[in-house]
């Protein structure tokens, strides 16, 4: 017998295909209509996923299918209908707490947290069990290499109770691993930056609020006679919310109100030379310190924060202005002359400067520093006359540091 032409023996095969293809397709179409309208509408934006299907996001070993997914989204879904329906058939008002801090208004204030702190934490184990201490103070260095030997010194006199923080103006941070110390302290390197500069970045009243004091000290200070802890408790003692070690007296000693007396515990006020102190209540005879190995209370440390002017990195003019955060200043503002150091007078930072028009890189930084002076006694006194004014009171003669 003759067989058929090739065409016309393949042509059934391809039409029968052509018709289950079709009917496939008929049927699905058939079945996704009769399912969805027998889905409830759901709004995926208020489906809560389980923490199993959080873990099957984060692993894909898990071995949950996307059918898994789905059923527990089905359940989630319907159950929170139901419990919305039994409750109350009124939508769910929106929360705003207008008290909450701002950009915050819109979280219920059982879980806003607006203070942090600066303990380091495990990337593993219970969080409650991660701090077995609590460090009461913060006592920060800006450094740089050259002065290892003798911040190792420094850190020494500070106990467990203190977080050491490093700030390093000459971005050098691996060579401090050789201390053990270091190993739990907190380093943060920006080159070329002064102590107020990172102060004003990484030390926001929120982020310290944790200590009940703050020491923000230089690098270049001496410190064999001095105890942190006898220190904190003679602060204590007489009541001081802004306070430094006395000075040794025979070098780096710029203020007699900073030198230190062997007579007393404290000093507050001094005989400066004639005609600096028109108010003996005022700096530089009374409600003063330096800056240079400041001591501050957590109260006035909030205070402080927010007077350090951003694009002011110095902090010279700072502090004849420290009286302005503590009440009374002649008070509550003092020299420890039974813990005292000595300012060594190590030009470190000044050399991080740029030599200019043949000058040495610390003769450009010493004029900064002046300038910067200048500028900021120049932003109080127009701020504090700007206020009176406001007030409708007549400002005072002069409210300049």
């Amino acid at each position: 017998m003759a067989k058929p032409p090739n065409g016309i023996g393949r042509s059934m095969p391809r039409s029968n295909e052509g018709m289950r293809l079709i009917f496939s397709a008929v049927v699905g179409v058939m079945l996704g209509y009769l399912f969805g309208i027998s889905f409830p509408t759901v709004n995926i934006t208020k489906l809560h996923f389980p923490s199993s299907i959080i873990s099957y996001i984060e692993d894909r070993n898990s071995g949950i299918t996307t059918q898994t997914l789905l059923n527990h989204a089905w359940a989630s879904a319907n159950n929170r209908k139901k419990n919305n329906s039994d409750s109350n058939s009124d939508e769910i008002p929106k929360i705003y707490v207008p008290t909450n801090p701002k950009g915050a208004e819109r979280l219920p204030p059982g879980i806003v947290v607006s203070e942090t702190d600066l303990y380091p934490r495990r990337l593993w184990g219970d969080p409650s069990e991660d701090l077995t201490s609590e460090p009461r103070y913060l006592v920060t260095f800006t450094v740089g290499i050259g002065q290892k030997a003798n911040i190792d010194a420094a850190v020494k006199k500070f106990s467990d109770k203190f977080t050491i923080m490093l700030f390093h103006y000459d971005g050098r941070t691996t060579e401090w691993d050789e201390f053990e110390w270091s190993k739990r302290a907190i380093h943060v390197s920006v080159m070329k930056q002064t102590k107020w500069w990172y102060a004003k970045r990484f030390l926001h009243p929120d982020v310290v609020a944790r200590y009940d004091y703050i020491f923000i000290w230089d690098e270049d200070l001496g410190v064999e006679h001095f105890n942190a802890e006898k220190y904190i408790e003679l602060v204590r003692k007489h009541g001081l919310e802004i306070s430094q070690p006395g000075l040794q007296p025979d070098r780096g000693l710029t203020w007699q109100m900073t030198k230190r007396r062997g007579d007393r515990e404290v000093h507050k006020v001094t005989e400066e030379r004639p005609g600096w102190c028109t108010d003996p209540h005022l700096p530089p005879c009374a409600a003063f310190v330096e800056i240079m190995a400041t001591v501050f209370s957590r109260n006035a440390w909030r205070c402080v924060w927010h007077m350090i002017q951003n694009d002011l990195v110095h902090g010279w003019g700072l502090d004849f202005a420290l009286r302005k955060c503590v009440e009374p200043a002649h008070e509550k503002i003092g020299v420890v002359d039974a813990q005292w150091i000595v300012h060594q007078a190590v030009p470190s930072l000044g050399n991080q400067g740029k030599s200019d028009n043949g000058k040495a890189p610390w003769e450009g930084v010493r004029a900064r520093c002046r300038k910067e002076w200048g500028i900021f006694q120049t932003r109080l006194a127009d701020a504090e006359k700007a206020y009176y004014l406001e007030q409708g009171i007549t400002p005072p003669n002069s409210t300049a540091v």
